[in-house]
């Protein structure tokens, strides 16, 4: 059985709502539930990790309501920090979940072609380009983003229900109510679009104050 790790930066950083793609349950603020995994062991570790390639706000509704959902543009740029959460799951899992983000069914793929070409899209879903980001403790690190590249559709703030989930995946890593508020009111889809009271209303952070 081999394993991979997967780096999310959306709301699957929140644990509970990425066990929802392991176990096939529905998380918390989301309108469907996910048809999990073939294998609903959870991951053996899970860890923060920094990515440097910006993120940002896209699309105009999800199970999540109207308002965009996260993305990672294709080109990495040293002044990005994407915070994520990254899970060590068997490639089997990481194709399941990938599958379920796509709205497919049996999406597989061989995670070496994916490593030489860095940016492989193998599906037109909202999620269908896989993305290899290196290695940790000898595993390779993938994710999975738009095929469309930052800046190509236009961007757009999330819904309330799924930024509260991003807050709170962010708010576990340690992060106080004003690094997260510094950090999503830096991204595309919420910079010059939402102050930083309507964000701290939206994610849910204003309630904890």
């Amino acid at each position: 059985m081999k394993y991979v790790w997967y780096a999310s930066y959306g709301s699957n950083m929140n644990k509970d709502r990425f066990s929802c793609y392991i176990e096939g349950t529905q998380a918390e603020g989301s309108s469907e539930p996910e048809r999990g995994c073939r294998n609903c062991n959870p991951p053996l570790e899970d860890r923060s990790v920094e990515m440097e390639y910006p993120l940002y706000f896209s699309k105009q509704e999800s199970k999540w309501g109207a308002g965009g959902v996260a993305f990672i543009g294709h080109q990495p740029a040293a002044s990005s920090k994407t915070i994520g959460r990254m899970y060590l799951i068997t490639e089997e899992q990481f194709m399941d979940v990938a599958s379920q983000e796509n709205g497919i069914d049996g999406l597989e793929f061989d995670f070496e072609k994916i490593k030489e070409a860095r940016f492989l899209p193998l599906t037109e879903g909202w999620y269908g380009t896989i993305v290899y980001l290196g290695d940790c403790d000898g595993y390779p690190i993938f994710s999975f983003t738009s095929n469309h590249d930052m800046g190509e559709e236009e961007y757009v703030a999330p819904a309330p229900g799924y930024l509260r989930t991003i807050a709170k995946g962010l708010k576990a890593m340690g992060m106080t109510d004003d690094d997260i508020l510094d950090y999503l009111g830096e991204k595309n889809g919420l910079k010059s679009v939402k102050t930083r009271e309507q964000i701290k209303k939206d994610s849910g952070l204003a309630e904890r104050s």
